[in-house]
């Protein structure tokens, strides 16, 4: 938590602002790594 957010679980856990910033930050992480794999497993294929 404290290298990927830069803050730690007590803050985190503290302030509801902290933990949405986070959650949006993960799943926009999320959602990128799914399209590097989904390119990825296109160039593969071709």
């Amino acid at each position: 938590m404290q290298q990927s957010h830069q803050m730690g679980y007590a803050e985190y856990e503290r302030k509801l602002e902290n933990r949405i910033a986070v959650e949006k930050r993960r799943q926009r992480e999320y959602q990128q790594s799914k399209e590097l794999v989904a390119d990825i497993g296109n160039h593969i294929r071709t």
